[in-house]
């Protein structure tokens, strides 16, 4: 990190009243870039805290997700808990939520409520099916926004057999949900930089996952005679590898690498019009080629000529890539039960300003701290707050 230069959302501060996934790694990230999270719990705490890996009682899962922030305890269903969240958000920048629509309403935590003394809030929303709509209060984790969207749908057709959609155990539309939120805020905090006024941001899973499925939107509409090129598993020696022949370089490298300088000439092969229609006949040409050698070689031979290829890598073959290292995509977090390694944010900055926060927070670890310091509460306050169970300090 440049000596002596801010991360840049140092001195924006964020409420987040989120849980589970995609709101967290949303805050995460916020944090990340140096914004003060405040990490609202109910008295229970967040029930991630106990997801699986365990260590010790401590959550891996919740550590990577919510490591840098701070944790406030304070229940919501009070009248005084809810008005210390209120204060909160008056003194804040940014309030974050991922309750089904009509929740923060009912809690006066809306975005119409705090935004009445404070009309420069940016607040955001999270919900399966947006804020709007026939379908907006309905339930919806990751998984159904997946089947939603037709992105679960798609990937069974190009599995081909019986079309039968897989099992999901990668929440995909949680993280890219995130991701779009944090692009969201810090464009409204931009505008409210330039414009000064807040805005309400409205992120939906559903809609999320539906722009993974550009071509596919259109394709609809526009159906092509044509199936596109699938990118799937050639078999090799001893396992898979992918190998991406995407433009026409891509394939004369790949002709010329493999012994195959025909394909050039190869009516079928020889130009991106007619790859596509001959696809699979390709691939078949490609993967006599691969069976002769073991993965790594044809990841090295491929590699070296200019082609994208890769072997299938465990998790843990892919932690211990030189790559990572190099490029400092782990950084080290601690919490109860000790240190563990957790992900950076996939960007870098060349000041070195962006990263992880060292420590997850104890639940409600940080309350006491943040309602003396941010709403100048005196202890006897605090104390009172406490003893009526509105909160942990």
């Amino acid at each position: 990190m440049t000596q002596g230069r801010p991360k840049p959302l140092a001195g924006f501060r964020v409420l987040d009243f989120t849980s589970m996934v995609a709101g967290p790694y949303c805050s995460r990230l916020l944090a990340d870039c140096g914004a003060e999270v405040l990490k609202i719990e109910d008295p229970s705490g967040d029930h991630m805290r106990n997801a699986r890996p365990l260590r010790n009682g401590q959550s891996a899962y919740f550590a990577a997700l919510n490591c840098g922030k701070k944790s406030l305890v304070l229940d919501l269903k009070s009248e005084k808990g809810r008005a210390a969240a209120a204060a909160l958000a008056a003194r804040g920048d940014v309030v974050l939520e991922n309750f089904r629509p009509g929740v923060m309403k009912r809690l006066g935590l809306d975005y119409a409520e705090l935004a009445s003394p404070r009309p420069d809030l940016i607040y955001c929303s999270i919900s399966g099916f947006g804020q709007s709509g026939p379908r907006a209060s309905q339930p919806a984790y990751a998984p159904v926004a997946h089947a939603a969207s037709g992105f679960d749908h798609t990937h069974a057709v190009h599995q081909g057999g019986n079309h039968r959609p897989a099992k999901t155990g990668i929440f995909t539309a949680d993280y890219l949900a995130a991701v779009y939120a944090f692009g969201a805020i810090q464009t409204a905090l931009i505008g409210r930089l330039r414009h000064g006024h807040g805005q309400h941001i409205d992120v939906a899973l559903m809609d999320s996952m539906m722009s993974l499925l550009v071509y596919e939107y259109q394709e609809v509409q526009f159906p092509s005679d044509t199936p596109r090129p699938l990118y799937g598993p050639l078999a090799t020696r001893d396992g898979f590898v992918n190998v991406a022949v995407v433009n026409q370089r891509n394939f004369e490298q790949l002709a010329d690498v493999s012994g195959n300088p025909h394909w050039k000439s190869d009516p079928r092969f020889s130009t991106p019009h007619v790859r596509p229609a001959n696809w699979k006949a390709l691939m078949d040409e490609v993967e006599a080629w691969t069976r002769r050698h073991g993965a790594r070689q044809c990841e090295e031979i491929l590699m070296a000529a200019g082609v994208p290829c890769s072997r299938y890598l465990t998790v843990a073959e892919a932690m211990a890539d030189p790559q990572i290292a190099a490029r400092g995509s782990l950084s080290e977090a601690e919490d109860g039960a000790g240190r563990l390694k957790v992900l950076n944010p996939p960007f870098r900055f060349g000041d070195g300003s962006i990263g992880t926060g060292p420590r997850v927070p104890g639940r409600g670890e940080h309350t006491r701290e943040v309602l003396e310091s941010v709403l100048s509460l005196d202890a006897a306050d605090v104390d009172a707050l406490a003893a009526a169970k509105d909160m942990v300090a």
